[in-house]
């Protein structure tokens, strides 16, 4: 998702409020180019209430395919 200013867009929070994330692991990424993700991640998880949320990261726009997949393999 975007980031704005460390916050996630209000639809991420209409999404995860309608969605059921038990038993499911959620690993949050968002876009930009320059904030971080800072607390959105957290934010999203208190909203959805349930489900195995991870600290997840911002990814550059210009991320590489190999790049993209360390950051994946160092999630599990």
């Amino acid at each position: 998702y975007p980031i704005w200013w460390g916050d996630a867009p209000r639809m991420m929070s209409t999404f995860v409020e309608a969605h059921d994330f038990d038993s499911k692991t959620v690993i949050p990424f968002c876009t930009s180019g320059g904030s971080g993700i800072g607390r959105s991640g957290k934010n999203l998880a208190s909203q959805a209430g349930s489900g195995n949320w991870l600290a997840g990261g911002r990814l550059d726009a210009n991320i590489s395919e190999l790049e993209l997949q360390d950051w994946i393999n160092g999630m599990k």
